[in-house]
């Protein structure tokens, strides 16, 4: 029982969102901020894989209705705990005895989420800890909100994209989403992680301890910071050093590496007292084929160059535009809006002007998607990449693209 009434919940979520947007879409009025209220109390309570889609579109900041974005958000940082009972069993499952492992757990969650929730604890030792709690049954869960998520993805008929994209972006999702499901898998990437950049002197990623961790909950050393969202009262040379260190660290992600931290939300990022990032979360690692990063890198190039037909024919490269009537004019439009960020010298990335331009492009790109067609295999990506850009914004970052981008360009030349 408590299964369908989760399924009519979730369906009736979709349709109204599916409304709201197809409403928008042909000339109609929608009430973003009563849909963004209606998503949030509906997700925050249900939780899970519905719950964690709707931080994931949060982070599209350029695309969603203020309003609705502004809703979308509150998930990231003020998402309703599971009551204690719930999760104390979960972790007497793993340690059966509390109190033969821990002097004190807080029964209060550190952090809520979409997948499960963090609580403080102190060793005998006298050694904080945090424990990530899956929530319970999250597993049954997630198969029936994919199904659910199937049955609304259906709706992107409307907008012209074929079946085959819709289903091959639903596989991508659906495995990142049963992926963190797995924290063995995370333990081993925030471990991986930490030996692989400490180099990075500005970059800190709490020590992952197996011997307290299982299939369901996660111990990691406790690790203090402030959530970057809340940042806004950090000095001007703290940002900065912040967002060189995350955007060091993603080039070394991709280039070197080939893999992508890929869930941005500003909620996994924090910034130490003494002005180091932090990475609470690594439980959405995806690998990035060489391949896509040379035909991005090849449609960055091509955009720098305000070339339209060279644009249209790297998105072919990567898998994109498989029709005809390539749209030359919304081509020039993006190089318009995107070059200013790649002009040479530091390049400011609040600067209001080049969100206005990215944000009146939105609507042309949906309008254009039956002839655009990107590619579904690297759509998680994009997502990534734009989320980490946002988070760029908040810190106010003033980077050189330019020197940062040139050796990337001439590499995927090659």
């Amino acid at each position: 029982m408590r299964e369908r009434g989760r399924t009519r919940r979730l369906f009736g979520l979709g349709a109204r969102t599916g409304g709201a947007f197809l409403r928008s879409r042909f000339g109609g009025e929608a009430d973003w901020r009563a849909l963004g209220e209606a998503l949030f109390d509906g997700l925050s309570e249900l939780k899970g894989p519905a719950m964690k889609l709707a931080q994931i579109v949060a982070q599209w900041d350029d695309l969603l209705p203020p309003d609705l974005a502004e809703e979308l958000a509150r998930l990231q940082r003020q998402a309703e705990p599971m009551p204690w009972e719930g999760i104390r069993r979960t972790l007497e499952e793993q340690y059966g005895d509390l109190e033969r492992h821990f002097r004190e757990v807080e029964t209060r969650p550190f952090a809520s989420a979409s997948m499960g929730q963090v609580h403080r604890a102190v060793t005998h030792a006298g050694e904080t800890l945090v424990l990530k709690v899956q929530y319970p049954g999250l597993a049954e869960i997630l198969e029936g909100d994919l199904a659910q998520l199937r049955r609304i993805m259906r709706l992107g008929r409307w907008l012209k994209v074929p079946q085959v994209r819709l289903d091959a972006l639903f596989e991508e999702l659906a495995a990142s989403l049963r992926g963190e499901l797995d924290y063995h898998a995370e333990a081993n990437a925030l471990a991986r992680y930490r030996q692989r950049y400490a180099h990075l002197e500005g970059l800190l990623i709490p020590a992952p301890l197996p011997e307290l961790s299982g299939p369901r909950v996660l111990a990691m050393r406790y690790v203090a910071g402030t959530p970057l969202r809340e940042l806004e009262q950090a000095d001007d040379a703290t940002c900065q050093r912040v967002a060189a260190t995350l955007a060091d660290w993603l080039t070394e992600e991709l280039f070197t590496h080939g893999e992508l931290h890929a869930d941005p939300h500003a909620g996994n990022f924090a910034v130490t007292a003494d002005g180091r990032l932090v990475i609470y979360d690594l439980g959405a690692v995806i690998p990035v084929p060489e391949v896509h990063l040379r035909a991005m890198m090849q449609l960055l190039d091509a955009t720098l160059a305000g070339d339209p037909m060279a644009m249209d024919d790297a998105l072919r490269r990567l898998g994109g535009r498989q029709g005809q009537g390539a749209p030359l004019a919304l081509y020039r439009e993006s190089a318009e809006a995107v070059a200013p960020l790649f002009e040479p010298g530091p390049q400011d990335f609040s600067d209001v002007r080049v969100h206005r331009r990215l944000r009146d492009l939105t609507p042309k790109v949906w309008a254009a998607m039956d002839r655009l067609q990107p590619p579904a295999d690297v759509l998680l990506l994009s997502r990534t990449l734009n989320g980490h850009y946002w988070n760029l914004v908040r810190l106010g970052a003033r980077l050189d693209m330019h020197a940062r981008t040139r050796p990337l360009l001439e590499w995927a030349r090659r």
